[in-house]
């Protein structure tokens, strides 16, 4: 199994929750050129990611960057992005002129294009017509690959059977997945159905917004998080205190960080992680992860950690079946 790491975006251009202002434009660059140089295979990103003003920021500045470098440097990495599928957004063309909006802003860098959540639950007709939106866009001469997010296991099996009667593959699914996160049961059974269909398993939020980053002796909050990343840590702080002692043991003993050893619980179960940088140290830092792997006894202690929490992180409330 190569292992692989992508680089997530949501940050760029978030103030509500991540705090963005634009004279952190110069780190994001240094982040992005570090991701490429350090061997980074996916940047995912989205048209909703940028709140207010900055309304499609991250795309516009993944967008900016990407024309910074060779050609032969784009072609070791993938550009991802999911469209959201907002209730104005229906029918066969509901996705054309957003795709191109996108494609626009990324400069025409775009090799796979997700749907952002799952309408199964109030609208399942509406995700199949967008879906097969993307396919048309496909057949009219677009080219990219068609992935899946906040997707669960029956209705994942349903649109595999739906692409396929248009003659395309899903991609990839993308899913909340980490030590803290919610369902995880339901999400091994997603990441079963990947494995068997050979669509790429993709962990998004793999740190829990920089909560399993934390070290286990570090008490005070910090003045950077946003009111609402502190109202999360706040909540889950102690509650997660054994796993992060678990955590830090671990990468203490290795002489690796915490957040490698996070996201190589990941790695472990053949998933690709997202991980949310916002300067270059982290870029470096997640990098190594890349160069060794979890013992198996210390994946089982941390996996045993992680079911034996029972407060997990909030379930995304589109997320299907």
């Amino acid at each position: 199994m190569i292992k692989k790491i992508g680089l997530g975006t949501w940050s760029w251009g978030n103030q509500l929750f991540w705090n963005y202002k634009t004279l952190y434009d110069e780190d994001l660059l240094e982040t992005f050129q570090e991701a490429i140089k350090r061997g980074y295979s996916l940047i995912d990103t989205a048209d909703s990611y940028g709140t207010g003003q900055f309304s499609g920021r991250s795309e516009k500045l993944l967008g900016k960057f990407l024309t910074q470098v060779s050609e032969s440097q784009k072609k070791g990495i993938q550009i991802a992005t999911k469209l959201a599928p907002y209730p104005w957004r229906f029918g066969r063309n509901g996705f054309d002129q957003p795709y191109l909006q996108s494609l626009e802003r990324l400069n025409n860098n775009l090799d796979i294009v997700q749907l952002h959540w799952s309408t199964s639950r109030y609208n399942p007709l509406q995700e199949e017509q967008l879906l097969n939106n993307l396919c048309d866009l496909n057949e009219k001469g677009f080219k990219f690959k068609i992935g899946l997010s906040n997707i669960g296991p029956n209705r994942l099996n349903k649109l595999i059977n739906l692409l396929e009667k248009r003659g395309k593959k899903i991609h990839c699914v993308q899913v909340q997945f980490s030590l803290l996160a919610p369902d995880l049961d339901k999400q091994e059974q997603v990441k079963i159905i990947c494995y068997e269909n050979k669509i790429n398993f993709l962990a998004y939020s793999p740190l829990s917004f920089g909560l399993l980053s934390k070290k286990p002796t570090k008490l005070k909050s910090s003045n950077r998080r946003s009111l609402l990343r502190n109202v999360i840590f706040n909540i889950y702080e102690k509650t997660s205190l054994e796993l992060r002692k678990a955590l830090f043991e671990i990468a203490k003993k290795r002489s690796v960080s915490q957040s490698q050893v996070a996201v190589n619980w990941c790695c472990y179960q053949g998933a690709i992680p997202i991980i949310g940088c916002r300067n270059k140290e982290q870029i470096i830092d997640i990098s190594k992860v890349l160069s060794w792997n979890l013992s198996h006894y210390e994946f089982q202690m941390l996996d045993e950690l992680a079911k034996r929490n029972t407060k997990k992180l909030p379930s995304n409330p589109f997320s299907s079946n």
